[in-house]
């Protein structure tokens, strides 16, 4: 599994509008500035986050994008297979899988599905407020 820059970007703007919910909505400008992303492509990521509803945007004067539930609430998960589709590492194992001719006889498909759970499991089970508490205890984050 490799997750995508539209992935590890989603997950930066989350973290930083978690770490700044206490301020409102937070301008496009001021979490381009603090992440280093440009707006033009940050835009096309809140796009997608704003319409699966992981969160609002306001436009104009005063406004900007905000998160609609708590940060214990959104999961690593959630937000990658939002960003990348699938976190499956075979394409026999996705939502809507392609159909293998030798799933019967697969001697790797049992090794395939442990490590498939053993990565959504983990990615679902990290939070943004748990990212935003290690991030607390450090001076700076890097994803």
């Amino acid at each position: 599994m490799m997750v995508s820059t539209k992935g590890r970007y989603a997950l930066r703007v989350m973290i930083d509008l978690a770490e700044h919910q206490a301020e409102g909505y937070i301008p496009l400008k001021a979490i381009a500035r603090r992440q280093d992303i440009s707006e033009k492509y940050l835009e096309s990521i809140l796009k997608s986050l704003v319409q699966s509803q992981f969160l609002t945007g306001v436009r104009g004067k005063g406004g900007g994008y905000r998160l609609t539930r708590s940060p214990e609430q959104y999961t690593v998960g959630s937000i990658l297979r939002l960003t990348e589709g699938s976190l499956a590492p075979v394409a026999c194992l996705e939502q809507e899988p392609v159909e293998c001719p030798r799933r019967a006889e697969c001697r790797t498909l049992p090794m395939w599905r442990k490590l498939n759970a053993l990565v959504q499991d983990y990615l679902d089970g990290v939070t943004l407020a748990d990212l935003t508490a290690e991030a607390q205890s450090a001076d700076h984050y890097v994803i």
